[in-house]
C-alpha cells in the first residue's frame, strides 16, 4: 500500500488479538504500522509486534525487492513496535539503527545485537538525516507515552511519523470511524501525559503537515485540523460535551435501580446522560466516557467497610490517567453501615480541579420516597 509514490506501508493487522496490552478489548483488532521510505538511501520506519513477524518480514522484502535497507528508524521501543528490531538487524547486518540516547538504552535491555555500538546513529532534537530527496527531521516526544519516544517529520512530502500519537484501536480502514476508538486509545494509554502531548502539539504546529502516519490505525490525510483539535482537547483535559456519566457498581441490583432512576431524572431535565455498569461494561470505555462529559455521578454499594471493588477499580483507573477538571456527585448504598461515598470521595480528593456536587445521596438497602427526593436535589444541582 502506497502512502505516496516513495513512502510505502509495510505494517500488519492483528485480527486475532482480543486484549491489547492484556487489558483493552479490541473487537476489530489492531494494526502495528511500519513504513518504508524509498530513496537513494532507504529507511524502514519502525518494526512491529512479534505477533506479526512473518507477515511483516514478507511485506518488507516485497517493498525492498532485494535491496538492503540503509536505516531502521526506531520511534518507540515498546514491544508492539520494537518487537523485531533484532531480527531485522540480523537480516541486514550493514543497516544502521537510528534513535536517540534513551532509545539505545532500551534496545540494549531488550536485545543483544551484533556490532550494536558501531551501527548506532544517535539523533537529538532537530537533527536531520538525508536519504537523498527525502529529509528526516527528528523531534523528541518524551512520555508520549514512553520516555524515549520521538517523532519524525519528512519535509519533502510533508509527512509526520507520529509514533503512538494519533493512533487508534481497530484496523487500517480509513473509513472506519476514528473519534471513539482513538479517544479510547488515547485516554487509556497516553492520557496521563497531557502536558507532554501539549508540548508535542506545539512542535507539530510549526510544521507543514499533509499526512500523519501513526504506529496504530489508519494514515490520516483528510481534515487534519479535526484530529489535531481532538488531541488538543483530550490532552488539555477539557470535556467534549456538557453532560453526565452515571457510573454504577451494584451487588444485588438495588444500587443499579437507583442509578438508572437517577439517569432517567436527568434525561427528563434535558441533560445528556450515559449510564454504565462497572461490573459488566468495558473499563476502558467507562474511562473514556468519564473524560467525555463534564460531570460524573458515582453510584456504588458499600462493601467490606469500603466501596464495592469495581467502583474502586474505576476510580483508580481515573486517577492513573490524571482525571481532572470535572464535577463529581455521589450515590451510596449500604444496609448496616453505608460508607461507600466516604471511600469514593477520599479517592476523588486526589484528583485535580474537582468540584463535588451536593447532596450525597444515601440509600439504606432499597430506594424509598425520601431517597428519590434527595436524588431530585442532586439532579437539580447539576449545572
Amino acid at each position: 500500500m502506497k502512502i505516496t509514490d516513495s513512502i510505502i506501508y509495510a505494517g500488519v493487522t492483528d485480527s486475532t488479538i482480543d486484549l491489547f496490552e492484556s487489558q483493552y478489548k479490541v473487537p476489530n483488532g489492531i494494526t502495528y504500522n511500519s513504513y518504508v521510505i524509498m530513496d537513494e538511501k532507504t529507511a524502514i520506519m519502525d518494526t512491529v509486534d512479534k505477533r506479526g513477524t512473518k507477515q511483516w518480514l514478507k511485506n518488507i522484502q516485497e517493498v525492498l525487492e532485494g535491496k538492503e535497507p540503509d536505516y531502521l528508524v526506531i520511534s518507540h521501543m515498546e514491544p508492539d513496535h520494537g518487537g523485531n528490531v533484532k531480527k531485522l538487524c540480523d537480516m541486514y547486518p550493514k543497516m544502521k539503527i537510528v534513535g536517540n540516547a534513551k532509545t539505545f538504552a532500551f534496545v540494549g535491555q531488550f536485545f543483544d545485537i551484533d556490532g550494536f555500538n558501531d551501527r548506532k546513529v544517535t539523533v537529538a532534537e532537530g537533527d536531520e538525516l538525508s536519504l537523498g530527496n527525502h529529509k528526516l527531521t527528528f523531534y523528541m516526544a518524551p512520555m508520549v507515552h514512553w520516555p524515549e519516544v520521538m517523532v519524525t517529520y519528512e519535509k519533502t512530502e510533508k509527512v509526520l511519523f507520529s509514533a503512538d500519537a494519533f493512533g487508534r484501536f481497530g484496523n487500517f480502514d480509513e473509513k472506519e470511524p476514528w473519534d471513539d476508538e482513538a479517544a479510547r486509545y488515547y485516554l487509556n494509554i497516553v492520557g496521563k501525559y497531557g502536558v507532554q502531548v501539549q508540548a508535542l502539539l506545539k512542535k507539530a504546529a510549526a510544521l507543514d503537515i499533509e499526512a500523519i502516519c501513526p504506529l496504530h490505525g489508519p494514515v490520516l490525510r483528510e481534515n487534519l485540523p479535526h484530529y489535531i483539535e481532538k488531541y488538543n482537547k483530550w490532552s488539555s483535559y477539557e470535556p467534549e460535551e456538557k453532560g453526565v456519566l452515571v457510573a454504577y457498581a451494584s451487588i444485588h441490583g438495588n444500587t443499579k435501580e437507583a442509578a438508572l432512576k437517577f439517569a432517567d431524572m436527568l434525561k427528563e431535565k434535558g441533560v445528556n446522560v450515559t449510564a454504565m455498569d462497572l461490573t459488566r461494561d468495558d473499563m476502558s470505555e467507562a474511562v473514556s466516557k468519564a473524560f467525555f462529559y463534564d460531570t460524573v455521578i458515582l453510584a456504588a454499594s458499600t462493601y467490606d467497610g469500603g466501596v464495592f471493588l469495581p467502583m474502586e477499580d474505576f476510580l483508580h483507573h481515573l486517577k492513573s490517567k490524571n482525571f481532572c477538571k470535572r464535577k463529581i456527585g455521589f450515590i451510596e448504598n449500604g444496609t448496616w453501615g453505608p460508607v461507600a461515598a466516604k471511600t469514593m470521595k477520599t479517592i476523588a480528593e486526589g484528583f485535580k480541579e474537582i468540584t463535588f456536587i451536593e447532596p450525597v445521596v444515601t440509600i439504606k438497602s432499597v430506594m424509598r420516597e425520601s431517597t428519590i427526593a434527595e436524588m431530585e436535589k442532586l439532579a437539580d444541582n447539576i449545572k
